[in-house]
């Protein structure tokens, strides 16, 4: 049986600035040139990305956003819990995971410019999952929430805000 420790070092996880590891796994070779792409990118990028992240329950993953939309895809261990602030204040979470018959989903897309944060469901253990983005990520793309900032657009979050970020 895995544990987040053994992954964590047979896979070579880094510690990740919004909470977590992760490795990034795949990044295509091709480019889509900065002409090419919405106003939000700078710079080229790659067509598509991919990492491993694992959080665990004495962590969380902080609210942040990016440009693209992010999908979720289910590996291993308990379930994480995912919520999302659109970009016009409606909050709404997901779980991730393989019980379908609770209602987890074993892939989820986060829409582009959502705040969005993680934390796993079961006490004293770990998510394991992966994160695919098209295009492809880049941390000019990364934004993490300021505590303050986030409270003062969306104050009828102040609580959960309050968790989910440092």
């Amino acid at each position: 049986m895995n544990n987040a420790e053994a992954i964590i070092e047979k896979l070579k996880l880094q510690s990740h600035p919004e909470g977590g590891y992760f490795k990034e796994v795949y990044r295509s070779d091709d480019v889509i040139k900065a002409e090419a792409l919405p106003e939000a990118f700078k710079t080229e990028r790659n067509y598509s990305t991919s990492i491993y992240f694992l959080l665990t329950s004495e962590n969380f993953s902080a609210f942040h956003k990016i440009n693209q939309e992010e999908i979720w895809h289910f590996y291993d261990g308990s379930p994480l819990l995912l919520y999302m602030i659109s970009p016009s204040g409606e909050l709404s979470e997901i779980k991730i995971g393989r019980d379908l018959d609770k209602n987890e989903k074993p892939q989820f897309v986060v829409p582009r410019n959502y705040w969005f944060a993680a934390k796993v469901i079961q006490p004293d253990h770990f998510s394991f999952v992966g994160c695919t983005v098209a295009p492809g990520f880049d941390f000019e793309d990364f934004t993490l929430a300021e505590r303050n900032n986030l409270t003062t657009e969306f104050p009828q979050h102040d609580k959960i805000i309050a968790e989910f970020t440092r």
